[in-house]
């Protein structure tokens, strides 16, 4: 599972309360010109600087690997795990346009990992959207916990992430949250019923997805401040690889 929690909280804190209707939580920004860089820069090959590589806390296990390929004509990000850990960062501020689309496709996932525990807790592929949402809003000990890791890492950390996963242990539809920490929360957007080696096509209204997970605590969408996808089997010893495509923001 993508996350900075994943390293430096040690508590396992509950699952997100049911919120409220997501057209009742409207959005705090209007709708921007710019759009998220491509994952591939100028020089064939390179990965665009836009998108930041980085792994757990004091390099405990081996990065994920993350470089360009093409399949089947199409440009693609390809996502490989091998007992590793990994994430590409897009930092973002001022407004987020609604909805966030892209392709993505799974040729090998990890069968050992379990999103709901912590010794399972890795991902062959995710995309997820930060926030920044305000301290006030978060309950007592999960702000408390969030202060310590921004603390402890000398970051200043996101205060609720949202993450969409292809998982190979939970069916399309399964919510919940980061056995590490509540203030990363995950949608399964493909799962058991979605065969390998197929591309699929996603879209999704953030201020949606965002009131389904997190709109008990906030009552409207605070600002993004990244986007991230990334690969990990750190937890599960697993190896796994993925493609990702077209991830860009919608008007």
């Amino acid at each position: 599972m993508f996350t900075w929690a994943t390293a430096v909280f040690s508590q396992s804190l509950p699952p997100p309360a049911t919120s409220a209707p997501a057209s009742t939580l409207p959005t705090a920004s209007a709708t921007p010109k710019r759009q998220l860089a491509p994952f591939e820069a100028s020089t064939p090959a390179s990965l665009n600087p836009a998108w930041r590589v980085s792994g757990l806390p004091g390099n405990k296990f081996p990065l994920s690997q993350f470089d360009l390929t093409t399949v089947l004509g199409e440009p693609a990000l390809r996502l490989v795990t091998q007992k590793s850990y990994g994430v590409l960062t897009h930092p973002w501020s001022g407004p987020a346009p609604a909805e966030l689309a892209w392709r993505w496709q799974l040729a090998q996932g990890l069968p050992l990992a379990d999103i709901s525990t912590k010794a399972g807790d890795d991902a062959a592929l995710k995309v997820c959207v930060m926030f920044d949402q305000p301290l006030t809003d978060i309950p007592f000990f999960q702000r408390a916990a969030l202060s310590l890791a921004r603390s402890a890492t000398g970051q200043d950390l996101p205060s609720a992430t949202l993450c969409y996963l292809w998982d190979s242990r939970y069916p399309a539809g399964t919510r919940g949250a980061n056995p590490y920490s509540a203030r990363v929360r995950y949608i399964v957007l493909n799962g058991t019923e979605t065969a390998t080696g197929q591309w699929v096509t996603q879209r999704r209204r953030i201020a949606d997805d965002f009131a389904s997970l997190f709109g008990a605590e906030s009552a409207v969408m605070p600002p993004v401040v990244a986007i991230a996808v990334g690969a990990d089997s750190d937890n599960t010893g697993g190896a796994s690889s993925a493609y990702l495509a077209r991830l860009r923001w919608v008007d």
